[in-house]
This record gives C-alpha cells, sequence and structure tokens, in this order.
C-alpha cells in the first residue's frame, strides 16, 4: 500500500495546493486563474458556485481552479453560499448580471439554481458532483446549455463495500439528507438492490444536521451491522458528530467518498473528488475553446477511489481479514504507518 500523511492523503494535498478561493456568502471572490484573452480575443470567465463548506466541495473547487489556472485565456472566480439557500439563488444571480461566460455549480442543489437563474439563457452550465442529473432535472430539451460530471455510485458497488469487510453482516442502516436529491437517488438505488438481493436494511433520513445524531443512534438501536453514508453534503460537514454516535457502539461507517474518509469515514469505493474536478475543468476548457454545449454529454467519474481508514478502526475496534484490505489504500494512518501490503 502507498503511505498517506496522516489525516490527509496525497491527492487532498495535491488539489488544495491550488489556488484556494473560499469567500463570505455573497461575496464574489477574485480567485484569478490568468488575465490572457481567448482565441476570439475576449477573457472567458468561469464562476465556480459552491452551497457549502466541506471537505469534498472544497476539494472540488480547488481542482478545477487549479486545473483552470494552467490556461492563460481563462480567468476563475468562486463563491461560496455557506449553507444559505437564499445567498445560493443571490450569488448566481449576481453573476448573471455580471455576464460571466461559463458557470459551475458545485453539487445538485447548485446546479438545480443555476439552472432556474439561467432558465431561457444560453450561457454554459458545466455541473460538478451531481448524482442523478435525470432526476435533478438537468437533461432534457430544456437543458441544451448544460451538461457536467456525475458522481454517482453504482449500488452493487455500496453493498461489495460491506461486505467485503464485513462477510458476516445482517443488516445495513442507511443514512441521508432527505431535501439531497443526489443523496436520496443514491440510497434509492441501494435500497433496491437490497430488496432484489433479499439484504435487510434500514433507513434514516435527516433535514439538518442538528438530527444527525438522534437517527445515528436510531439505526443502530434497529441492529444495524454497519451504515452507509453516500454523497450527502449536509451528512459530509458533520462527520465528527456521525463518527463519533457509529463508533462509540463499534459500527463502522462506509461513505461514498474519499474526503468523507479522511474525515472519520471507515471505507470508501465511491468518488475521487480530485478526479471528478479535473474532468469538469477539461469540459470547461473545452467550452471557453469554442466547442458546443450540446455536443458534450455529461459524463460520470472515470475512476473510483479504494480508501480506509485505520484511525477509524482503531476507534470502533474493528477486526478484519487482512485480505479485505488487498484492493484499498491507507487514507488515514492510525500511526504513521501502513497495515497492510498489496
Amino acid at each position: 500500500m502507498r503511505k498517506f500523511k496522516k489525516f490527509v492523503s496525497t491527492a487532498i494535498i495535491a488539489a488544495m495546493a491550488g489556488t484556494l478561493c473560499l469567500t463570505g456568502c455573497g461575496s464574489n471572490s477574485s480567485s484569478e486563474s490568468s488575465t490572457g484573452s481567448s482565441k476570439s480575443g475576449k477573457q472567458v470567465t468561469v464562476a465556480v458556485v459552491q452551497p457549502m463548506s466541506h471537505t469534498s466541495l472544497d476539494q472540488i473547487r480547488d481542482t478545477i481552479t487549479s486545473e483552470l489556472g494552467k490556461d492563460d485565456n481563462i480567468k476563475v472566480v468562486t463563491d461560496n453560499a455557506n449553507g444559505d439557500t437564499a445567498a445560493l439563488s443571490s450569488i448566481i444571480e449576481n453573476y448573471k448580471s455580471e455576464g460571466v461566460d461559463i458557470v459551475v455549480p458545485i453539487a445538485t442543489s447548485t446546479a438545480q439554481t443555476a439552472k432556474s437563474v439561467y432558465d431561457g439563457e444560453d450561457t454554459p452550465i458545466v455541473f460538478a458532483a451531481v448524482s442523478d442529473p435525470e432526476a435533478a432535472g438537468l437533461t432534457g430539451e430544456d437543458c441544451a446549455n448544460i451538461t457536467g460530471v456525475s458522481n454517482n455510485i453504482p449500488a452493487d458497488e455500496i453493498v461489495k463495500l460491506i461486505a467485503n469487510f464485513q462477510p458476516d453482516y445482517k443488516k445495513i442502516g442507511f443514512l441521508y439528507t432527505s431535501s439531497e436529491t443526489n443523496s436520496v437517488s443514491t440510497i434509492t438505488a441501494a435500497k433496491k438492490y437490497c430488496d432484489d438481493n433479499n439484504i435487510a436494511y434500514e433507513e434514516s433520513s435527516i433535514s439538518n444536521v442538528s438530527e444527525l445524531q438522534t437517527a445515528v443512534e436510531s439505526l443502530i438501536s434497529k441492529g444495524v451491522d454497519a451504515l452507509y453514508t453516500g454523497n450527502d453534503n449536509t451528512i459530509a460537514s458533520a462527520m465528527a458528530t456521525y463518527t463519533d454516535v457509529a463508533y462509540a457502539k463499534k459500527v463502522p461507517i462506509y461513505c461514498g467518498a474519499d474526503s468523507m474518509v479522511a474525515d472519520g469515514g471507515f471505507a470508501t469505493v465511491g468518488v475521487n473528488y480530485v478526479q471528478l474536478g479535473k474532468q469538469v475543468a477539461d469540459m470547461v476548457e473545452k467550452i471557453a475553446n469554442g466547442e458546443k454545449v450540446s455536443d458534450i454529454p455529461y459524463e460520470t467519474i472515470s475512476d473510483y477511489a479504494k480508501y480506509v481508514n485505520m484511525q477509524a478502526v482503531k476507534q470502533f475496534g474493528g477486526n478484519f481479514d487482512k485480505k479485505a484490505f488487498e484492493e484499498f489504500d491507507v487514507l488515514v494512518e492510525e500511526d504513521g504507518t501502513s497495515h497492510f501490503n498489496k
């Protein structure tokens, strides 16, 4: 196994080496990637907008700005709504008024807001990290100006992940935020897979972070052997609470992203957000150089991450077969050394 620095992976460090552009809600950051001009003589301005700050979303933003910073024809500005839905709409409205050339909304809610604000407009929208673009209303005839990269995780991979470490598990606990289309669609697909394969599960949803502890305790009281949360922004922003409650009861948490593992989750076969950010940046460059959005169909993430957190194992007292770790890299170590070799 490759060795990673404690708490943060090499991939995350590389992504965060990019220009940090996080700003207050409603403020217009001036993270300029360049001051050049496009082939048409007009500088292309790209606005990257995120709904809140947590490791996954920040990682996407930093990768996009870093990659686009290599292009002398592109200028990047960023903004963060810090969890304020009203502010999210205002931020995008402001960018529309300013006439930015390309909008990059991170996460489903941001992409849906961008679509609403730019309804009937031709401004290209390149979404990042939308689990189910069709369910989110980001495909079809009224979305000719929209493309992007989905962070969908196949349902069978979720169950295989749990079975890999806990082959004798009896019941899975699915936890998600009810208002997040991306999270709901992932869990819906996972539940269908479980139903089709006679796998027992319990589910619990929250509407805000204040309900997280109670939801976790409820699932554990129903006898789940493992917990799973997909690409859920609300829960990802409160991993400390999630892990404290679950690990005290010795229940592992499986996640939909490497960043969630870095923040305390146990294991993932999920989204490599650096890879996702690179794919989004590549799309933006194509559009900046004259390609039509309608000629660029949305993509899914091309490279899944397989990581484990050895500190988490220590916290919940896991005892796993060494072979279970063979396809995984250590994202967070227990004591500064890798415990298993490929």
